[in-house]
């Protein structure tokens, strides 16, 4: 057990709350289709057929033997018979044979002998029996081939993968009405002291509304988790004990908001010890804003005690909650690329170097370059969070970033 507030990096953080707990998921479910969308694949789905299962054109045209086209232009045109017409939904019924094509539209099976189709406009039909053709095709020209998109027996979408609106529509494409995928989190979220009230209520003086819990819960359900919220827990160690107890006993990861700096009251790394094994990991990190994050485990549950001020919860929650939450989803580790923007700073920015500082910023396009603004306030202050479209993240050892650096802004989950 770490001596409480002992204050380490996040890289030390993260290293020894690894060592003491590894998310996996609970189990698996079956879905069917219209439910798959953001749900994570428990399983790799595999082709069962090809896709699309015939050659077919994608333009309205005319499909040809490519070798035929030979020499023809726009002001030679080559005059070929027309062999028949195929209809949506059918397959055809006759063949292109040399000399000849077909009419088809979008979406049409490629009729026996035809490998290209002209473009409508690319011809010219001066009766009901032939086309003069103006370009020359290349075989392929305007086809989807069989299994260009999907081979039977290929491998479409791995385990791991949580499901997009194209992956959804890629399943229905080939078939599969319903997929394995691993059940969704469970995440117990508790806010503590005695001066939180619910947002329905006016506050007092000295009273402020409960904003974590919302804030939090909605990242939670961003990530695929489901909240259960647990109250407010008024600064009463006995109460916070069996709340956390019960927390503990119904979710897969809980969520304490505010509790966890050094005063008198703040008694949740107290309660955490005292529910179980092996119990606060760490407590203090050098980072802000959330320096007296916790990072426990009882039972085997994680138990991650957020700073009490808004900015602070949902910082903490990005760095060091949203990697546990994806483990327990059985989620991938999810590729950067667009989740990051290179910017000019604004404005400097101050940095104390014995910390990891992340810093809000807002941005903004002037002159054809994009610009990050930094929007610096306390960590209560939500709307500096709101204001933002991404963070920028001043590692440890740097007194600040001068303006016009070039910085990269981390930009929050859609």
């Amino acid at each position: 057990m770490p001596e409480f507030f002992k204050v380490v990096t996040p890289q030390d953080a993260h290293a020894r709350f690894a060592r003491a707990y590894t998310p996996r998921p609970r189990g698996t479910e079956r879905v069917p289709l219209d439910d798959a969308y953001t749900r994570v694949l428990a399983r790799d789905v595999v082709a069962a057929e090809d896709l699309p299962e015939f050659d077919k054109a994608t333009v309205d045209g005319y499909a040809v033997r490519a070798a035929d086209t030979a020499g023809a232009s726009d002001t030679v045109p080559l005059s070929l018979a027309i062999a028949g017409e195929v209809l949506m939904g059918e397959p055809p019924t006759f063949a292109v044979g040399p000399g000849q094509v077909a009419r088809i539209p979008t979406g049409g099976m490629l009729p026996g002998g035809a490998d290209a189709v002209i473009m409508v406009e690319q011809a010219r039909a001066p009766d009901s029996m032939t086309v003069e053709v103006k370009v020359r095709a290349a075989p392929g020209e305007n086809v989807i081939r069989r299994a260009e998109d999907v081979s039977r027996g290929e491998v479409v979408l791995r385990q791991g993968t949580r499901l997009r609106p194209q992956d959804v529509g890629l399943l229905a494409g080939i078939g599969v009405v319903d997929v394995e995928v691993f059940l969704r989190p469970r995440v117990g979220l508790l806010a503590t002291g005695d001066e939180v009230i619910p947002p329905e209520r006016h506050p007092s003086t000295g009273q402020v509304r409960d904003i974590n819990t919302y804030s939090i819960a909605a990242l939670v359900r961003q990530e695929g988790g489901v909240a259960r919220f647990f109250g407010i827990v008024p600064d009463d160690r006995e109460v916070l004990l069996r709340t956390l107890q019960e927390a503990r006993a119904a979710t897969d990861l809980v969520l304490v908001s505010g509790g966890s700096s050094v005063g008198t009251k703040d008694a949740v790394g107290w309660a955490i010890n005292a529910l179980g094994q092996p119990g606060v990991i760490v407590h203090g990190i050098s980072i802000k804003p959330g320096k007296p994050t916790i990072l426990a485990v009882v039972a085997g549950t994680p138990i991650i005690g957020l700073p009490g001020h808004p900015v602070s919860g949902m910082v903490i929650f990005d760095v060091f909650v949203r990697p546990v939450l994806r483990g327990l989803a059985g989620r991938t580790p999810p590729r950067v690329f667009g989740r990051v923007v290179r910017a000019k700073l604004g404005a400097r920015v101050p940095s104390a170097g014995g910390r990891e500082d992340h810093i809000r910023v807002a941005l903004e396009e002037r002159d054809g370059a994009v610009w990050a603004t930094p929007l610096l306030g306390k960590s209560g202050i939500i709307t500096t969070m709101t204001r933002a479209d991404g963070l920028i993240v001043i590692p440890p050892g740097r007194e600040g970033v001068e303006r016009g650096a070039e910085v990269d802004v981390e930009l929050f989950e859609p």
